[in-house]
């Protein structure tokens, strides 16, 4: 009895160190047509070496963009058309920041660190839902983390081996 505690105490050690080491939101829920600050928690480089760049897809459904500068880091929004017109206060807003770069940074592989980026969920996304922000963790030699798998309908992302963080959206406020 007390071999089969220890084995499964182990296993749960070792299952949660592994849930650990992704990539995650601070926020894990959000109502959707409210003011979301992403704050993308990255908890080591890629296989021993430090983080270099850190980069961030935008989700369609995000948008008004302003990624927060972090000292010894750059700072580059590379900015597109959305898929549709989003309401910011009675204007239609066309185009916004799609990805966010920090590049430049030295985040060692035994440190921790925020990346943090504020804009509006649109009202129209489906409470329920989940909008999911896809990262690269660039790193010396050409190495790289792709926290970028979204699950497919019906798919858990526990059961993906590197997902991409998200936020579970609530219904609107007000509703």
């Amino acid at each position: 009895m007390l071999k089969k505690i220890i084995i499964a105490a182990a296993v749960t050690m070792l299952t949660s160190t592994a849930a650990l080491s992704h990539v995650t939101l601070e926020g894990k829920e959000a109502p959707a047509g409210s003011t979301y600050k992403a704050v993308l928690r990255i908890p080591h480089g890629c296989e021993g070496k430090p983080t270099n760049v850190v980069r961030v897809q935008v989700p369609e459904g995000f948008y008004g963009v302003k990624p927060q500068p972090k000292a010894g880091w750059r700072l580059d929004k590379v900015k597109g058309a959305y898929a549709k017109a989003y309401d910011n206060h009675g204007t239609p807003v066309t185009e916004g920041v799609k990805e966010v770069v920090w590049s430049g940074g030295n985040l060692g592989d035994d440190e921790y660190d925020e990346f943090v980026l504020r804009g509006t969920i649109a009202a129209d996304l489906n409470a329920g839902a989940t909008l999911y922000f896809p990262v690269v963790q660039e790193c010396p030699e050409g190495l790289k983390e792709r926290w970028i798998e979204i699950p497919a309908e019906g798919q858990k992302a526990s059961d993906l081996e590197l997902p991409a963080p998200g936020v579970k959206l609530l219904p609107r406020l007000g509703n």
